[in-house]
C-alpha cells in the first residue's frame, strides 16, 4: 500500500510515478475521497465537541435545580446526528482504502519502461545445449522414465494435474534438499509455513484484490490456498515491530503451492510446465530501507548460484514496468533454455517490494525516531516442477536417458535415470 501521507503533499509526484505504471485515474478518486473523509472527520469532531459542551451544561442546569429539557432535546438531536456522521466518515474511509489498495506499488528508477515484451536482458550465462539428435520435451522423456503420469491425474483431479513419479520424486526430494542446505548456508531459516491463510494475508501482501481470480478459496472457511510461500513467510512480520538489530530476517519457505491460473492455454499446459499444484522453495528477507537494494542483488545471486550448480544455460531479466506485479517496484527473472520448446522460459523471479507490502502487514522496525515500514524482498529459489523441466531436457541422451548433475548426486539422486 502506498503511503497516504505522500499522496496528499506529493499528488504531481505520486501521478508521475503511477503513470509509468500504466495509469493514475484512481489517484484522482483516492484524494477526492481522502478530502471528503478528512472534512466529515473535521465535522465529527466538531459535534463530539459540541455534545460534550452540552453535556455539561446539562449538568450545571440540574445542579442548579433548572429546567434540562430544551437542552436535554438538543443533546439527542445532536447525537443521532453524530451516529449518521460517524456512519458516513466509516463509509468514506473504507471507500477510500479500498481504492488505495488496488494502487500498484512505485516502481524503481532503474526499471526498464514498457509492457510484457519490453525486459532488458542482464546477461546470459552458459551455452546451449547442442544435441546430434532431435531433443525431446520433458513429458516425452518424463513417460520414457515412467516418471509422470497425467491421464490417470485428469480423470481424478482435472485438467492440469499430474502423478510425479518414481525416479522424478526421488530427484525432486534431492533438489529441494540441495536448494534447502545452499539457502541455510546463505543464512535463510528454513520454514515450512500453512498453505491455507486468511484473506488479510493475501491483502497483506498485495495478491488481493488484483489476483484473487487466480487464487484457489474455501468458501466454508474464508480460507485461501497459498500461490506462493510469499504469503505466510510475510505472515510472520504481521502487525509486529522489529528491533534494528534482528534485521535482516531472511527465510527459506518450502511448500506446495496452488494457481488457478484459468486465462493459460496451448504448449504451456503440457506436462508439468503450467500446473494448479506445484512445490516451491521460496526466499523471503525482512529488511530495512537502505540495504533492500543490494538484498535484491544478493537474492538473485543466489538464484544464479542454483541454476549454475544445475548445468542450466539461463538469462537474467530486468522486468518493464509495465509487466511488474503490483507489490513490485523492480523484479528480475531467470530464464532457463528448454530444448524441448526451444526457447527461454522463466524458472525463478525475484521481487524487491519496499514498504508497500510492510504498509499493508504493518510490518515496522523499531528506530531513534519512532517505528518506520520495513522493506519485504521474496525470490524463487526452486519452482520445483520448471526445474526438472529444464534439468530433463537440458541433460537428455539420445537414448532417453538424463544424466543428473553431480549437485544432486550429493543428496540421493541417481547419477542417471533411465528408460523403463
Amino acid at each position: 500500500m502506498l503511503d497516504l501521507r505522500l499522496l496528499r503533499a506529493e499528488p504531481e509526484r505520486a501521478r508521475t510515478e503511477l503513470l509509468r505504471r500504466g495509469g493514475a485515474d484512481a489517484l484522482d478518486r483516492v484524494l477526492e475521497l481522502d478530502r471528503n473523509a478528512r472534512e466529515m472527520r473535521t465535522h465529527v469532531e466538531a459535534v463530539r465537541a459540541e455534545r460534550g459542551r452540552i453535556s455539561k451544561e446539562i449538568g450545571q442546569l440540574k445542579r442548579d435545580g433548572r429546567d434540562a429539557d430544551a437542552v436535554q432535546a438538543q443533546a439527542r438531536a445532536l447525537g443521532d446526528e453524530l451516529v449518521a456522521d460517524e456512519d458516513a466518515l466509516r463509509e468514506l474511509e473504507a471507500a477510500r482504502d479500498d481504492v488505495l489498495l488496488g494502487l500498484p506499488n512505485f516502481a524503481d528508477a532503474d526499471a526498464p519502461g514498457g509492457g510484457e515484451d519490453d525486459a532488458v536482458t542482464v546477461r546470459v550465462v552458459g551455452t546451449r545445449p547442442d544435441f546430434d539428435f532431435p531433443a525431446k520435451d520433458h513429458l516425452e522423456i518424463g513417460l520414457m522414465l515412467g516418471g509422470i503420469e497425467t491421464e490417470q491425474a485428469a480423470k481424478i483431479s482435472g485438467a492440469r494435474f499430474a502423478y510425479l513419479m518414481g525416479p522424478l520424486v526421488r530427484l525432486q526430494i534431492a533438489l529441494v534438499s540441495f536448494a534447502v542446505d545452499l539457502l541455510e548456508e546463505r543464512g535463510f531459516t528454513p520454514v515450512v509455513p500453512p498453505v491455507l491463510v486468511r484473506e488479510e494475508a493475501m491483502f497483506g501482501t498485495g495478491f488481493f484484490p488484483t489476483d484473487r481470480a487466480s487464487i484457489y478459496a474455501l468458501a466454508d472457511d474464508d480460507l485461501y490456498l497459498v500461490g506462493t510461500s510469499e504469503v505466510p513467510l510475510a505472515g510472520l512480520g504481521y502487525d509486529r515491530i522489529l528491533e534494528a538489530g534482528e534485521l535482516p530476517l531472511r527465510y527459506a519457505g518450502i511448500s506446495t503451492c496452488f494457481r488457478r491460473e484459468a486465462g493459460a492455454a496451448g504448449r504451456d499446459t503440457r506436462g508439468i510446465f503450467r500446473v494448479h499444484q506445484f512445490d516451491k522453495v521460496e526466499m523471503f528477507t525482512f529488511t530495512d530501507a537502505e540495504q533492500s537494494s543490494a538484498e535484491h542483488l544478493r537474492i538473485l545471486g543466489v538464484q544464479e548460484e542454483i541454476l549454475g550448480s544445475l548445468g542450466l544455460h539461463y538469462r537474467v531479466q530486468d522486468i518493464a514496468i509495465g509487466d511488474l506485479g503490483a507489490s513490485a517496484a523492480r523484479k528480475f527473472d531467470c530464464e532457463a533454455w528448454m530444448p524441448g520448446q526451444d526457447r527461454f522460459r522463466e524458472v525463478t523471479s525475484c521481487s524487491n517490494c519496499t514498504d508497500y507490502q510492510a504498509r499493508r502487514l504493518n510490518c515496522r522496525i523499531r528506530t531513534d525516531q519512532g517505528p518506520r515500514f520495513v522493506h519485504t524482498l521474496n525470490g524463487t529459489a526452486v519452482a520445483v516442477g520448471r526445474t526438472l523441466i529444464a534439468i530433463l531436457e537440458t541433460h537428455q541422451r539420445a537414448d532417453g536417458s538424463v544424466a543428473v548433475p553431480e549437485a544432486l548426486r550429493r543428496y540421493g539422486a541417481p547419477a542417471e535415470l533411465a528408460p523403463r
